[in-house]
């Protein structure tokens, strides 16, 4: 596997994607078996989405092209450490490995600080600076109590 030559793809993803005015420098690409299966950029401004990170999209893009929401059997190669929400992702999309260029502290040296959200996610909630209430959960949980008993539930 060509570790260097998957890496240099995201980061040159990131740097004409950036100077096209899709969003801040960031790139990202799904590999499997050698191959590359999803590809992504930062499109935060672009698409007027706080999500679309390039590590978010690139998985968008390598589940919708292969057609199953686990990707087992692949790696990511993004130009930055993920930020919790990517980490999240990835995580979720089972991803094998993960391989990043650039770290969280130089990028939050450029603006990009996600301190906070590692602070904050590590808190209990109450203690959070976002304000939050539980709402209905009897109601709630009567269709988690239907998942459960659903016979041809498909997990994740």
């Amino acid at each position: 596997m060509d570790h260097e030559r998957f890496m240099r793809q995201a980061i040159e993803l990131s740097r004409r994607k950036m100077r096209e005015g899709a969003g801040g420098p960031f790139g990202a690409v799904v590999v499997r078996d050698g191959v590359v299966v999803g590809e992504g950029w930062n499109q935060v401004t672009s698409a007027n989405d706080p999500t679309a990170h390039a590590e978010v999209v690139a998985i968008r893009d390598a589940c919708r092209r292969l057609g199953t929401f686990s990707l087992r059997g692949c790696s990511i190669y993004t130009s930055c450490e993920p930020c919790p929400m990517c980490l999240s992702a990835i995580y979720w999309a089972r991803l094998d490995r993960m391989f990043y260029a650039n770290t969280r502290d130089e990028a939050a040296a450029i603006g990009f600080d996600d301190a906070f959200l590692y602070e904050e996610v590590a808190l209990p909630m109450p203690s959070r600076s976002l304000s939050t209430a539980r709402l209905l959960g009897r109601e709630a949980m009567d269709v988690f109590e239907e998942w459960d008993a659903k016979p041809d539930r498909i997990p994740y």
